[in-house]
């Protein structure tokens, strides 16, 4: 353990007060839950805050629909959040809201310590607005056909069907998704936090302390380019009606849910310091402040949280994040989660059939310190959730606790058989350490499951239940199983940040204290461990099929007509073409080459197409079905004499074909076996 214990503040990003916690938001919140236990057992004064993000326009909206106010709600799903994340076994020293005193009071400080400071702007602009229910419509709340390709329905910003981005002013027939109101265009006074303030500021911090980036490389990278582009003014305000805190100088206007949220953090300890007169605020949030500060967040909000909120600390005098680790998106079964497949799974609804630690430690399992997704296979969960935990480490337990119970009373041996092997088993602490303090976690239980190999191969090369068989060898059996009994006791010290529940049960057997990163030299001697209870049972196949079913979100009938008798209702077919028209059109198979996101696109990925011998990029809007690694390889039908379209992001320069009724379910169009890139499809 490390001589000087550190002092060290953890957050995780808020969740949204807008619905239930899914398997998705688990990734961040396990991922810092392990890391803050794993603090903890090391011996360091480790506090861990969250809160959830309660403001903003979809607040407003479903309480105002389910006829309650935003209050309530709130209330409502805080109380489900924490149930689950109790259930989930993560710890919080506090859990808040963004929604109370604390955070009015931090976001009025620090917006007016920006003022003061010269780093606010106003400025009038244009927005859509809907005339009936009188406010302003953000982009997803406008709704049209897609001026390029006149797909319905298509979202305010970016056309689902052909990968167009646009203005909501481009839409073709708009309406308001609110009350279905054409929207109007009206001007308003907004405020701005003016970034390129902060631009030197923000350098030296991602330049780190010694040259160590507070941010992980990908992120690094990417923070440069906006840093090298200039920095744009941020819009921080909102009009009425808005649910959030109303701008202290500017009746009815209200802070942009991102101003407030992350301040959510410093709301959350400040009621922690309220309530526990051990953690002093400026000692961690002061501009002197020696504590370590980390945040862990998706990937998708990084551009919030090491931009936004750097120069809001810096602006207002805070101390800046020691560190921002990022993590990738969670996939099932290699597909963006569906509800239509199951696999977007609640929280609760896995709770219903599942130990909340079969997901714990298959996460730990997965995860690295970069930002790359990762997948949870069901087949692979149960399979390795079974051998490693139920076959390998609980199975020591089982095997030598049998022996100990029934022939010595319980009664561990005086002196330990292997000290060499032992020995061993320590040894590889600080290496495991290092790989928790690292966030590889996928690594650190690599080294567990490799030393769970070895206690087993010493238990079978002793093969204790043949000596029992031997009247003059009980004292050779009880060594052996007292060997065993240690070697298991160190595994679960290791494990005990990514298994909690199950340690505790394992201490409650082996009739120890909590155990800490403290107790790993001294191995349990002439001890008397309690009768053995089962501390893990397997997956069963029925349990997982279940958990899916109770997932699955029937096809509306309106979509499942679809596929039976052509259209929706509410979308006609588009209008009669003669055969001619139809014959200009050149289909072509392509192979993709190459597939990635689209920076500042929600929906976009960029395709490098092998038409054979020549290659196009397109922009098509099927992010949210499909991992641009998955799509490398395969083959597919493009427009190929598509006229070159400049968008936003990039010139595309054709169309690839998909069906679907959107979002997830969305299916790129492929040939038959033997097509190959180039050949045009008649």
């Amino acid at each position: 353990m490390s001589a000087t214990p550190r002092t060290i503040l953890v957050t995780s990003a808020l969740p949204y007060a807008n619905g239930p916690i899914h398997i998705g938001h688990l990734v961040e919140y396990l991922q810092t839950d392990i890391w803050v236990r794993f603090q903890k057992l090391r011996g360091h004064n480790c506090c861990f805050v969250c809160a959830d993000d309660a403001h903003g326009t979809p607040i407003m909206l479903r309480a105002d629909a389910e006829g309650i106010s935003p209050e309530t709600l709130l209330d409502r799903v805080w109380q489900e959040h924490r149930a689950d994340f109790d259930d989930f076994h993560i710890e919080f020293d506090n859990y808040h809201t963004t929604h109370s005193e604390e955070n009015r009071e931090y976001a009025n400080l620090i917006y007016e310590r920006l003022r003061d400071g010269g780093h606010i702007a106003r400025r009038t602009i244009s927005q859509a607005y809907d005339p009936e229910r009188e406010m302003f419509l953000p982009d997803r709340f406008i709704r049209g056909n897609c001026p390029r390709c006149g797909a319905a329905d298509q979202y305010g910003d970016s056309c689902e069907a052909c990968g167009a981005t646009y203005d909501p002013t481009d839409l073709k027939n708009p309406r308001s998704v609110l009350s279905g109101a054409t929207p109007v265009e009206r001007e308003s006074e907004h405020y701005f936090v003016k970034l390129a303030d902060f631009g030197t500021e923000l350098e030296a911090w991602l330049a780190g302390k010694d040259g160590v980036s507070p941010v992980q490389p990908e992120i690094a990278n990417k923070l440069q380019d906006w840093l090298s582009t200039g920095l744009r003014d941020w819009d921080i305000s909102r009009d009425a009606p808005y649910f959030g805190f109303e701008i202290p100088d500017a009746p009815g206007k209200y802070f942009y849910v991102w101003l407030d949220a992350p301040i959510g953090y410093i709301a959350s300890f400040k009621q922690l310091c309220e309530r526990d007169e051990n953690f002093g605020f400026d000692a961690y949030w002061g501009p002197d402040s020696k504590a370590e500060l980390y945040h862990f967040i998706g990937k998708d909000i990084a551009y919030f949280h090491t931009l936004f909120w750097p120069a809001q600390l810096m602006g207002a005098g805070f101390r800046a994040p020691s560190a921002v680790f990022c993590h990738g998106f969670l996939t099932v079964d290699g597909q963006k989660m569906s509800k239509s497949r199951g696999t977007f799974i609640r929280a609760r609804t896995y709770l219903e059939h599942l130990n909340p630690e079969y997901l714990r430690y298959y996460f730990a399992c997965k995860l690295g310190n970069g930002i790359d997704d990762l997948d949870l296979n069901l087949d692979d969960f149960s399979q390795r959730v079974n051998s490693d935990l139920v076959g390998k480490l609980v199975n020591i337990a089982s095997r030598c606790a049998g022996f100990i119970n029934k022939r010595f009373d319980g009664m561990l041996s005086a002196e330990l058989a292997e000290p060499e092997l032992y020995n061993h088993f320590i040894s590889r602490g600080e290496p495991i350490a290092a790989l928790f303090e690292g966030r590889e976690f996928g690594k650190a239980v690599r080294e567990i499951m490799a030393l769970a190999d070895r206690a087993n191969q010493y238990i079978d090369e002793k093969k204790p239940w043949v000596l029992a068989k031997a009247e003059d060898q009980e004292a050779e059996v009880q060594a052996v199983c007292s060997m065993g009994l240690n070697l298991f006791r160190i595994m679960l010290l290791y494990l005990k940040p990514v298994l909690p529940a199950m340690a505790a049960r394992a201490e409650d057997f082996l009739q120890v204290p909590a155990m800490d990163w403290s107790h790993l030299e001294a191995p349990l001697l002439n001890h008397r461990v309690a009768p053995f209870k089962a501390l893990l049972v397997r997956v069963e196949d029925a349990q997982v099929e279940a958990m899916v079913a109770a997932s699955r979100e029937e096809m509306p009938a309106e979509l499942a007509a679809v596929t039976a008798t052509g259209p929706l209702v509410d979308e006609p077919l588009a209008e009669e073409i003669s055969f001619a028209d139809f014959a200009k059109i050149d289909l072509r198979v392509a192979r993709i080459a190459a597939a990635e996101g689209v920076e500042g696109a929600d929906k976009l990925l960029r395709l490098s197409l092998d038409l054979g011998g020549e290659e196009r990029t397109v922009l098509a809007g099927i992010k949210s079905a499909y991992e641009p690694a998955d799509l490398v390889g395969r083959h597919t039908v493009m427009v190929a004499n598509l006229a070159p379209r400049k968008m936003r992001f990039g010139t595309s320069e054709g169309m690839v074909l998909a069906a679907g009724p959107g979002g997830d379910e969305l299916w790129l169009l492929a040939p038959d076996a033997g097509a190959v890139p180039g050949m045009r499809i008649k």
